[in-house]
């Protein structure tokens, strides 16, 4: 399996969330669409298809509160990957099946973000 790794600076050990472990969740979701991973502020943004769909801090995937998804993340934990953000969906990275579902519905209603204007 390969994934597309952006902005890895060899020898960098300074994140919260390991290697191993963004690999390991990207795994869990594999066959799903195309999968990479972006470090974001230290720590990790999964896309699929382009699309933001888990954030990853201190090894835990995190996913947006969307009603899409609700009914099926009724019994997961909540918490806040990072200092004022919004609450979000724990994600049970090791039930692959469930979070294939769970990520299935989350791409259908996530746009690709607009590129940014360079300066």
């Amino acid at each position: 399996m390969c994934y597309i790794i952006e902005n890895k600076i060899e020898g960098e050990n300074e994140m919260s969330t390991t290697n191993k472990y963004i690999e390991y969740v990207c795994e869990q979701i594999n066959g799903i669409g195309e999968i990479r991973y972006k470090k974001m502020f230290g720590e990790y943004m999964v896309y699929v298809n382009n699309k933001p769909v888990i954030i990853v801090c201190d090894n835990v995937p995190f996913v947006k509160k969307l009603d899409c998804i609700e009914e099926m993340m009724k019994n997961a934990e909540i918490g806040y990957p990072y200092n004022g953000a919004k609450e979000h969906y724990i994600l049970d990275i090791d039930n692959s099946e469930f979070c294939k579902s769970v990520i299935t519905e989350i791409e259908k209603v996530t746009p690709i973000p607009k590129p940014r204007k360079k300066k």
